[in-house]
């Protein structure tokens, strides 16, 4: 084992799809000789060279669309958008032919591209460098939507995208990169828990709260100071948002009755969303109450100094178990 930050732990799964596949090719803005601007990339211009690890212009439609030509010839390219804002110019690609061509051509082509995201707000960063567009393309069939909220899935989970033959938009949380956590480099792929399948992270009786990327460590939290409260929250850690893992989710809401979702995209037609009205569907004899969303606000992301207010944090999550519990909170008009 080796303790590595999350950003380390994606450097060092880059570093080892590249040397295990020579059709692997780094794609971006300023990946290369600087290293990216999280420096995920860092050095690996200088190991695999610049036919390997391509600087790109500044053109994210550009990024993609060389990413589709070279998926065509048997490449794997791994593209990274710089801040998640930016990935709009792209998005006609992404949806309209990195998500299609696949089924266009009958499935005579197929499209292994991962698009790596960082996404998020909690870095105190200018507009566009803190959004959460990640329900725009788990919305799109044809496309994989993943994020990763430690260094242990980062390593391996940016492997799998890599290996997998569909696209893959690969959300990173951005202020969980200098994260610590122990990472097995020798780990098999073959023996690795499936991409698109959840993790529980906390088991509990009373409340299961899902959530995923950065408000992962936030939700442990709130599991912590429940306990304390004499509450037991169960959560989960989605990992993969297309496809859904509703099996894990489905057989932890029938053992406690409770669903609350989290997450830093704004509510409306976000991820909470859907899955809200999908488990209300499968398991709705077992539930003691509706299932509640505790989000961004529906408004442009704010200011550096106002997101402190916007993103869900342990208050507002431990607000949110409170309402499904029937307990007075912030809606309830009664204070605690």
């Amino acid at each position: 084992m080796t303790t590595l930050t999350l950003a380390k732990a994606l450097n060092a799964g880059l570093r080892r799809s590249l040397a295990d596949d020579d059709k692997v090719v780094l794609m971006g803005e300023d990946i290369g000789t600087l290293g990216g601007v999280f420096r995920v990339t860092d050095g690996l211009k200088a190991e695999f060279g610049a036919k390997r690890v391509v600087d790109t212009p500044l053109s994210e439609a550009g990024i993609v669309g060389t990413a589709v030509g070279l998926a065509y010839r048997g490449f794997r390219p791994v593209i990274e958008i710089q801040f998640d804002g930016f990935i709009y110019p792209a998005f006609d690609q992404i949806v309209a032919q990195v998500a299609k061509l696949h089924y266009r051509s009958h499935g005579n082509v197929r499209m292994p591209i991962t698009i790596r995201v960082p996404f998020g707000g909690g870095i105190g960063a200018a507009e566009h460098h803190s959004e959460s567009p990640e329900a725009y393309f788990a919305h799109t069939a044809g496309l994989r939507v993943v994020a990763c909220s430690n260094p242990a899935d980062a390593y391996v989970m940016i492997r799998q995208a890599i290996a997998s033959d569909d696209p893959v938009l690969f959300f990173e949380p951005k202020r969980r990169y200098h994260v610590k956590g122990e990472v097995d480099e020798t780990a098999n792929l073959a023996d690795a828990r499936p991409m698109g399948v959840a993790t529980t992270v906390t088991t509990g009786s009373d409340v299961t709260l899902v959530t995923y990327g950065g408000l992962v460590p936030t939700a442990r939290d709130v599991a912590t100071a429940a306990a304390e409260d004499g509450v037991s929250i169960e959560v989960i850690d989605l990992r993969s948002l297309a496809p859904v893992d509703y099996a894990t989710i489905e057989a932890s809401v029938r053992r406690t009755g409770r669903l609350v979702i989290t997450h830093e995209a704004g509510q409306q037609g976000g991820v909470g969303a859907e899955i809200a009205a999908s488990i209300t569907e499968r398991c709705f004899e077992f539930l003691e109450a509706a299932p509640v969303r505790v989000t961004g606000h529906d408004i442009p992301y704010p200011p550096a100094k106002l997101e402190r207010h916007h993103l869900p944090d342990l208050d507002r999550i431990l607000d949110g178990v409170d309402r499904v519990l029937g307990r007075p909170n912030s809606l309830s008009g009664v204070e605690a």
